[in-house]
């Protein structure tokens, strides 16, 4: 069984599935208690919003004697985080940071998140057993097109697929073109990118007039965004290749969280020696039984720099048996959130982004809906937006949307049509507005 210890926790990894993942589910829960009952002291110790938190509700470290216990702590939000901006969640003096990543912050204080040097061996570790979960092994190339930067994607898989022994090329994002060359040319054998990007991908091949079934590309790890079984066979039909889900955010972690494995492709096994999850009602906060739908919580517990205690993803799931790895629980694939984020394309999208941006028009009266639409494969976002009386020529107001499209794809990096229309002509709501309507076809 692997070492409790925190400073062994974080060996090197081994190509082949690790004692972890060889463990039985009792050894398992054995790990997770001690794991949880240092990391409820260490942020407790080490965090003011912690301790101020648990301090609240009455609930010490010392309380928690059994997995159930982990019910009498408060959640972490989003909030939380960014009222604490930029340092002031870390666990460790700032000099002691290896790394810092950050969300976009569009709108307003990003969420930042730091790591210590154990911290990334662990990252690196999850990941490198999620990409040999998904079929890669030492001394494969993997064509990594996840976005580098302060985003967690692309370096999260760099380091991962180094600690399994692989050939990285760090192509990141765009350059569609060039992407299709490199894989022609370096013919690797593992691609890492969103879903919706591949069908990109897919396209420049047609567009090139080239086999995608003739590349070198034997499996797909594909995540940062929902994504349909139905896809999942588009792809693999097209390429004929693995293609496996991966789940990660940068508050828990990073990409690496919970992997799909190609034995069985039947949801995420979460790598729970980690990360200990949680499904709760969303309404109430109870936490549900394995097999119920609701609220995925995360608590992290092996990270030293940044610990999460029962942050609430607002990611709906359900946890199940696992299968591949039976010790650890699987998650179901993301079907959508309790809030109203909008992922498209691998963006997090919030109404409230767009509202900010028509309401500093001087032409829409505030009245707006999204509606998200799927074009052949591809995920599209539309707003319609009221104009104000006084605005209202009845033309459509061309030039307007236009740059309204603009400042949205420059601040928000999402493309979406903008359309304004006659006042009075959106459906109103007795309650709250309903302002996104997913007209995407079901699975």
């Amino acid at each position: 069984m692997a070492s409790t210890n925190l400073k062994s926790r974080a060996s090197g990894y081994n190509a082949e599935m690790d004692d972890a993942e060889r463990a039985s589910r009792d050894e398992i829960i054995a790990l997770q208690s001690k794991r949880l009952a240092w990391s409820l002291a260490h942020a407790y110790d080490n965090v003011a919003h912690y301790r101020r938190a648990f301090d609240k509700v009455g609930v010490h470290p010392s309380d928690f004697k059994q997995l159930s216990d982990l019910a009498k702590f408060p959640f972490t939000v989003k909030t939380d985080l960014r009222d604490n901006y930029p340092f002031n969640m870390f666990a460790v003096p700032r000099e002691n940071l290896v790394r810092i990543h950050a969300s976009s912050g569009t709108t307003g204080k990003p969420i930042v998140v730091g790591y210590t040097k154990a911290d990334i061996d662990v990252w690196s570790n999850v990941m490198a057993r999620s990409i040999r979960a998904a079929g890669g092994r030492k001394g494969m190339i993997i064509h990594n097109a996840y976005g580098y930067g302060l985003f967690t994607g692309g370096l999260g898989v760099h380091y991962g697929a180094e600690r399994l022994g692989c050939t990285v090329v760090p192509v990141s994002g765009g350059m569609t073109e060039r992407q299709v060359q490199l894989i022609n040319d370096f013919k690797p054998d593992i691609i890492t990118v969103t879903p919706s990007y591949m069908l990109a991908i897919l396209d420049e091949f047609k567009k090139q007039r080239l086999e995608p079934r003739k590349s070198s590309l034997k499996f797909g790890i594909f995540g940062a965004e929902p994504w349909t079984n139905a896809m999942r066979a588009e792809i693999e039909q097209a390429f004929d290749m693995d293609a496996t889900d991966i789940y990660g955010l940068s508050e828990v972690m990073g990409p690496g969280v919970a992997q799909e494995c190609m034995e069985t492709k039947d949801g995420l096994h979460v790598w729970e020696d980690h990360f200990y999850p949680e499904v709760i009602n969303p309404e109430t906060g109870a936490v549900l039984p394995d097999g119920e739908k609701g609220e995925l919580v995360f608590t992290s517990l092996t990270k030293e720099a940044f610990p999460v205690i029962r942050y609430r993803t607002r990611d709906l799931t359900r946890l199940l048996p696992g299968t591949a790895r039976p010790g650890m629980r699987r998650m179901e694939k993301v079907t959508g959130r309790s809030d109203d984020m909008i992922i498209l394309r691998g963006v997090n999208v919030f109404p409230t982004q767009i509202e900010e941006v028509l309401l500093a028009t001087d032409w829409c009266g505030g009245h707006f809906v999204i509606e998200l639409t799927r074009e052949g494969r591809m995920d599209e976002m539309a707003v319609l937006a009221e104009a104000r009386p006084e605005s209202w020529d009845g033309s459509g107001l061309t030039p307007h949307a236009e740059k309204v499209s603009i400042f949205i794809k420059n601040t928000i990096g999402i493309s979406a049509r903008v359309k304004i229309v006659a006042p009075e002509t959106l459906e109103r709501s007795l309650g709250k507005a309903r302002r996104v309507f997913d007209k995407r076809p079901k699975e």
